[in-house]
Parts: structure tokens; sequence; C-alpha cells
């Protein structure tokens, strides 16, 4: 991960500034954990253990999901650069 972990929030002066980080290194979190399980996932050999792992690595998709939309709802900016990036991404 290339943040800085702990967050250094003191620098931010605005409680709106603050949500989007909050969000936003919750976000990197839950994308750090899913590349963890499922690498994990594919060097064991225990095939219980793997299913585990996926199954753990699926919810934390959905934590992207809750931490994204939770964004979108706080950066109105960040939403329309989103739906530029999908726009982007159509035309290729």
């Amino acid at each position: 991960m290339l943040s800085k972990i702990p967050i250094d929030l003191s620098k931010l002066k605005k409680a709106e500034d603050i949500d989007k980080e909050v969000a936003r290194f919750g976000l990197i979190a839950e994308l750090d954990a899913i590349n963890l399980y499922e690498q994990m996932a594919s060097f064991v050999k225990n095939e219980k253990l793997r299913k585990v792992l996926l199954d753990i690595a699926k919810e934390e998709k959905t934590h992207v999901g809750e931490f994204l939309a939770v964004l979108v709802s706080l950066d109105e900016e960040q939403e329309k650069e989103l739906e530029s990036g999908r726009e982007e991404v159509k035309e290729l």
C-alpha cells in the first residue's frame, strides 16, 4: 500500500474533508485485504482453507462497495469522475 498508515488527519480542517479521507482510507484497506486473501488462497493446499479465504475476500468486496457508496455521497467531484472513468472505458 502506498498510503500512509495510520493516516494523519490533524492537517485537515473541515469535518467533511476528514470524512472523505476516512472513507478513502477504508476503501484502500479493503482493497488491500482482498489482494491479501486472494493471494493467500492461491498458495494454500487445503481446499477448505482456500474456500474460507475466497469467501472472506468476497465479503471485503462488499465492504469496498459500501465505502465507495459513502465516498460518492460525500464528494460530488468523485461521483462525476467515476462516471467519466466509466465512459472512457466504454470508449475503449
